[in-house]
């Protein structure tokens, strides 16, 4: 699994949940994060040196946990690489629609990185699944900061929070989902802000919830699972700055990292 930085740990979170049995190799490559802000051709060099680095652990499967990679290089990684290649933005678009359809909305929201929402990914992923329902996608730049910052409750999150929401909200969408794998951790301020402007709740999808649930299911297809009884492990390795990755990675997964290392990423 790799990410530009710490926001895939929300999926690594939620994977070893689902699967404890799973042994996870992370690679936040925070020599260049943030990828949000980059060009295409940019993030694709990045996804290609971040893959190429975890295919040398011989992995069983690739999961991007990079709303930025999975909107712009997946099809691409899936195309070059000899193995399942997930991202997160397809598990999110299919829990949007469940949960859009339940409220019986035409609508539904995004909140992502600017890169995010430039790429057209989620309104694509969504088109896919039905063509019933219109995609409002908000850039919300400020809350990347504020997570790694650890600011997620108080008046300065809210008011950011707000004033993203409150396009989405006017446009009545019947869900939203959380196009950034820092997000989750605002989700519970997320949830209330949204449901205070709306004066009803309204649904927010957590994609690497999502994308959790749609690894196992990839895994039990292809009968990739991990043997019973096996205790699954977690290897971070990231490209700079490790000191302070390990210190914020307690924050994103509830517990200590115990194995990091530094590597070197040979862009692609």
């Amino acid at each position: 699994m790799f990410d530009s930085g710490l926001g895939g740990l929300t999926v690594v979170r939620a994977l070893g949940e689902l699967l404890p049995a799973e042994d996870i190799v992370y690679l936040g490559d925070t020599a260049r994060v943030p990828y949000g802000t980059r060009s295409a051709e940019t993030v694709v060099r990045y996804a290609r040196g971040c893959a190429a680095l975890l295919l040398e652990h011989e992995v069983k499967a690739l999961v991007i946990a990079c709303n930025t990679v999975s909107a712009v290089a997946v099809e691409l990684l899936r195309a070059e690489l000899d193995l399942p290649v997930l991202g997160v933005v397809e598990p999110g678009a299919e829990a949007a629609v469940r949960a859009a359809e339940a409220t019986g909305a035409r609508r539904i929201g995004v909140l992502g990185t600017a890169g995010t929402v430039r790429s057209g990914a989620y309104p694509r992923a969504v088109g896919r699944l039905s063509t019933r329902f219109e995609v409002v996608a908000q850039p919300a730049p400020l809350l990347v900061p504020l997570v790694e910052e650890g600011w997620l409750e108080g008046d300065v999150p809210r008011l950011a929070v707000e004033r993203y929401l409150a396009p989405l909200i006017e446009a009545e969408v019947g869900a939203i989902v959380l196009g950034c794998t820092h997000y989750p951790l605002l989700r519970p301020l997320i949830e209330r802000a949204a449901e205070a402007l709306a004066g009803r709740p309204i649904p927010v999808v957590d994609s690497a919830e999502a994308t959790a649930r749609q690894t196992e299911a990839l895994l039990q297809e292809r009968g990739l699972g991990q043997e019973p009884g096996h205790l699954g492990g977690l290897q971070v390795l990231v490209s700079d700055a490790p000191a302070s990755f390990a210190t914020s990675a307690e924050r994103f997964l509830g517990y200590p990292v115990r194995e990091l290392r530094q590597v070197d990423v040979v862009l692609g």
